[in-house]
């Protein structure tokens, strides 16, 4: 038997935006298709189009959507090898270390992590002399990086992102 996951804000300590019913149709669609007309989400959630920009406009100002963006086929993009870089840093290096992080090219996802190691980066590069270039030289040249390992990804798998069940 599965435990059922906890809807957003039903986690002791954290504070969410409430979000009704409509307001979750709205993200999972969104999610699923960035590009939709306010009018064919309208229709889907079955609100009339000057409630879904309302909403749509609230979300926003609440900060929980924060952007439109593309999702890239990375190969197709011309970005072939990628890898997740493991790294343990300094104590307190963190804030100074994610912003020299966030200008490297190339560099597409940073999370402060628990565990055996204290960050996690997703690199996506051309090839592998970029990649070499990017953890050898960059990551590693950043103060307060102890140390990194570097996995290269095969293969992948997108997953169906944030999603609401009722």
């Amino acid at each position: 038997m599965s435990e059922e996951i906890p809807l957003p804000g039903a986690v002791a300590g954290r504070t969410a935006v409430p979000l009704d019913e409509i307001d979750r149709q709205i993200l999972s669609r969104l999610l699923d298709d960035g590009r939709i007309s306010v009018r064919a989400l309208a229709e889907q959630v079955h609100i009339s189009r000057a409630n879904a920009y309302t909403r749509i406009g609230r979300l926003v100002a609440e900060d929980v959507i924060t952007g439109f963006t593309a999702q890239l086929n990375a190969q197709r993009a011309g970005l072939g090898t990628s890898a997740y870089v493991t790294m343990s840093i300094e104590q307190n290096a963190w804030r100074d270390i994610s912003h020299e992080l966030r200008e490297i090219p190339y560099v597409e996802h940073v999370a402060l992590v628990t565990g055996d190691f204290d960050v996690l980066v997703l690199v996506r590069a051309p090839d592998n002399l970029v990649l070499r270039q990017v953890v050898l030289e960059k990551i590693q040249g950043i103060p307060g990086v102890r140390s990194t390992r570097t996995w290269l990804v095969f293969d992948e798998v997108r997953g169906r992102g944030a999603t609401w069940t009722a």
